[in-house]
């Protein structure tokens, strides 16, 4: 009996991904929807890719400026930054839209350009007609969380997506989130745009995935290094127009006085508040589906309706490309195995994050456990700490800011976990997955540094650990 599959939110990694692995299946037909216009998905289009390319425009300007070695502030064309992003984006979703629509040209596989609605718990609206679904897959990804501010309504804002497409920005702003993407984009604004910029902070240092002291020297970077202004522990109150076409921010601060109101007056408001799944106009109210909390199991099963399938951010879980696409292929395999009687198996990832904070040039990556996780499971854990400044290469490339952190077991030398705020650190994550994730022993990693290359911060971290185990 032939099994039809319709996957909502085809052209996106996750649902690429789901399309893939079962594409070879017997015995299924497979119903790809996507609506996208043009299409390609929210990495390629809106998210991780084309906010990379700007950034590097940023990071080229931050390091001649802090380069005591060269003369002169170069000045970014913003014009040729989103000309340049534009069109290395649009090849990056026409490739992404080519393999969707070559995976409907085999038997079995169509691709409908169309909206798609639940009208019951497995048949669906796909334009003038209505598909009965043996398995359905969600993967419409998110959509931006806009917060419930008292004001909000009444100023304008500007989102990330507005920020890739800008060419010219005020003098002065002010941001609301500071999460990955404000990370992300406040220092590209500061740089490239050459904005005043004052950012909210509601607690006392950013980055709440990493142990404390990288949270206070990102700080210290984004302030002394980029000349922004960062409020912390400051909590948005209401924000309102001013009569000269700017906004008004309206925050509270906790300090060792006590609360305290602030106002803060800028050019424009950027809102960069994060996402939530974007589940509307889906119809969810039409079948079983409680889309909240726990909604999803780690089988990437819909709690109420083990035959819906919710992948990557439209399930809430873990919003991040590379997760997004491991859900789908767990996802796909799950729904082979539901259909034969076998157990689903669950999902689950080492975790591995980078956020290019500091304009690319100084990135947080984070790669297995961290020191504060470790302690929390009582696990006996050695753990040790390297300053890039240790290492000459880092002077020479005039960017010596930041540190890095292992951990590994005390008892058997085990790799658990690396965090990095450092030039580079972005490209070690590779190298501490492999150790992490193979479960090596400190003591096995060889000694032998390539000098002078910025990855002797880690043969660095390897001997001290190893020293201490010892």
């Amino acid at each position: 009996m032939t099994t039809r599959v319709v996957v909502v939110g085809a052209y996106g990694s996750a649902g690429v991904a789901v399309a893939q692995e079962l594409v070879e299946a017997d015995d299924l037909e497979l119903t790809l929807v996507d609506d996208g216009e043009p299409g390609g998905g929210l990495c390629i289009l809106r998210g991780c890719m084309p906010s990379k390319e700007v950034l590097s425009a940023a990071e080229h300007r931050f390091q001649a400026r802090h380069d005591h070695r060269t003369e002169g502030v170069p000045t970014v064309d913003l014009d040729a930054v989103v000309e340049t992003k534009d069109e290395h984006i649009g090849n990056f979703a026409a490739h992404r839209r080519a393999a969707v629509h070559a995976l409907a040209e085999r038997d079995g596989v169509e691709f409908l350009d169309e909206t798609a609605a639940f009208v019951d718990d497995h048949t669906v609206a796909v334009g003038d007609r209505e598909i009965e679904a043996d398995y359905v897959v969600i993967a419409t990804g998110s959509t931006l969380n806009v917060p419930d501010l008292p004001g909000l309504d009444d100023v304008e804002y500007a989102t990330s997506a507005d920020v890739l497409d800008a060419t010219s920005f005020p003098d002065s702003g002010v941001v609301m989130g500071f999460g990955y993407v404000g990370l992300e984009l406040a220092p590209y604004l500061s740089e490239a745009a050459e904005m005043d910029l004052t950012v909210i902070e509601h607690d006392d240092a950013p980055l709440d995935e990493a142990d404390d002291r990288f949270g206070a020297e990102l700080l210290d970077i984004y302030r002394d290094a980029f000349g922004i202004e960062v409020l912390t522990n400051a909590t948005e109150r209401s924000v309102e127009p001013t009569d000269d076409g700017g906004v008004r921010l309206r925050v509270e601060r906790q300090t060792d006085a006590g609360t305290e109101a602030e106002a803060v007056e800028a050019d424009r408001l950027f809102l960069f508040t994060g996402r939530r799944p974007a589940l509307d106009g889906l119809g969810l109210e039409q079948t079983a589906l409680d889309p909240g909390a726990g909604w999803v199991d780690a089988t990437m099963q819909a709690r109420d309706d083990d035959r819906v399938f919710v992948v990557g951010d439209a399930n809430g879980r873990e919003p991040i490309l590379h997760v997004a696409k491991e859900q789908g292929f767990r996802a796909a395999e799950n729904i082979l195995a539901h259909r034969e009687g076998r157990e689903p198996e669950p999902y689950r990832n080492v975790h591995h994050h980078v956020v290019f904070s500091g304009a690319g040039v100084y990135p947080f990556a984070r790669v297995g456990v961290s020191e504060a996780a470790a302690a929390a499971g009582e696990c006996d854990y050695v753990a040790v700490t390297r300053e890039a400044s240790d290492d000459g290469v880092f002077k020479t490339k005039a960017v010596p800011e930041g540190f890095a952190k292992l951990v590994v077991d005390a008892d058997d030398g085990t790799v658990l976990g690396y965090q990095g705020l450092h030039y580079h650190a972005d490209a070690m994550a590779k190298t501490m997955q492999i150790l992490v994730e193979n479960e090596v022993d400190v003591r096995e990693v060889p000694d032998r540094a390539y000098h002078p290359t910025t990855p002797e911060i880690l043969d660095g971290l390897f001997r001290d650990a190893t020293q201490r185990l010892d």
